[in-house]
């Protein structure tokens, strides 16, 4: 049905002669190129949905399926946890950079949290004769172990220059390390009710997990648009030189970044710790890449300076519609990487086009 109304819109004559007026501008303001690739992208997406609704036009969708597969897609942990780690790595994207530390962080926070909060009577009790702590003071201990982290990986790109993307993988392995030392690569379990109680407990009908991501949301929102530090990182996003020149503290303003990203995947860990009931070296691995794609589809744009919190979400929302639509239509498991990485490339790809256009 959706397909169907998107192929409606684009074939209908007032839209067709709107999208003709642009066509029509590109060629008047001397960008023929532009133009072209213009009229060639809308060419193909008519195609696209042409044969979609052709594909899709003896399809007889039941409710009752079509139920199950959001219901399955649009998970509470998914919609909980993955715009809460897609937050943190906004902020990374936003500055031109980017964290491939997250996944890893993720299993560092859901260790500690673990080790921290686990029956007194529990066979396999990590700490043998330390009672389980209060979870908020659990919670506190995860953050700001996992945000030291990042204010590390936060000083090698401010200060010495290293690239996010190599700083941030060398952060990933050595916190791997260090949670595989620290837990002797031994799976956790047996957590107090308090804990558990996090993913299982719902206010007004809704679960915590998704009262905390609207939370953080919130307060993503307030620091991106209502603080300095804000408005310095969409500024060094823009333009790191200029933006040092003009007074912006720019290596503070990445170690902060970098800081409270990782303070966000450490809250992430211990929600996805609540949810599994137990924890590992893996929990948590390859979550950075979801989190990543849902901010590139999103439009937080990989060439810095532009991106909002909604992006996180509707990002988060599109990629996991995508995995529905491709689960329904019987497309092979292993293929549907391979669809997600060329919209993925589609999405980068017209993202930098439109930075190259304006420049």
């Amino acid at each position: 049905v959706m397909t169907r109304s998107i192929y409606e819109y684009l074939t209908d004559l007032s839209v067709q002669e709107h999208l003709l007026q642009y066509e029509q501008q590109f060629e008047q303001e001397g960008n023929l190129s532009l133009a072209k690739e213009y009229s060639q992208i809308y060419g193909m997406v008519m195609d696209l949905f042409d044969k979609l609704v052709m594909l899709l036009g003896d399809c007889q969708v039941s409710l009752e399926e079509y139920a199950q597969l959001l219901d399955a897609g649009f998970s509470e942990m998914k919609v909980g946890l993955i715009p809460v780690i897609a937050l943190g790595i906004a902020g990374c994207i936003i500055t031109a950079g980017c964290d491939l530390s997250a996944g890893r962080m993720i299993g560092l926070g859901g260790c500690i949290a673990g080790t921290l909060l686990q029956k007194m009577d529990y066979s396999q009790k990590f700490f043998p004769n330390m009672k389980p702590m209060n979870i908020f003071l659990a919670l506190l201990i995860v953050m700001l172990v996992c945000a030291l982290f990042g204010a590390v990986t936060g000083f090698f790109i401010a200060y010495l220059n290293v690239p996010p993307f190599i700083s941030t993988m060398a952060m990933m392995e050595i916190v791997y390390g260090i949670n595989m030392i620290y837990t002797n690569a031994t799976p956790l379990g047996g957590y107090v009710s308090s804990y558990t109680g996090i993913a299982s407990g719902r206010f007004l009908g809704i679960s915590y997990l998704i009262w905390i991501a609207l939370l953080v949301a919130v307060i993503t929102w307030f620091i991106f648009n209502m603080t300095r530090h804000g408005k310095y990182m969409y500024a060094i996003g823009g333009n790191p030189q200029a933006a040092e020149v003009a007074g912006v503290p720019v290596k503070k303003t990445l170690i902060i970044i970098y800081a409270k990203a990782a303070a966000m995947y450490g809250l992430a860990g211990f929600m996805l710790g609540a949810k599994a009931g137990g924890a590992s070296v893996q929990l948590g691995y390859g979550y950075e890449m979801e989190a990543i794609a849902a901010c590139t589809i999103g439009g937080v744009s990989v060439t810095g300076g532009r991106g909002k919190v909604s992006s996180a979400f509707v990002g988060v929302a599109v990629f996991e519609l995508l995995k529905i639509a491709l689960q329904y239509m019987g497309v092979n498991a292993n293929a549907q990487y391979i669809a997600i990485g060329i919209v993925i490339f589609v999405a980068i790809s017209l993202d930098i086009r439109k930075y190259v256009a304006k420049k």
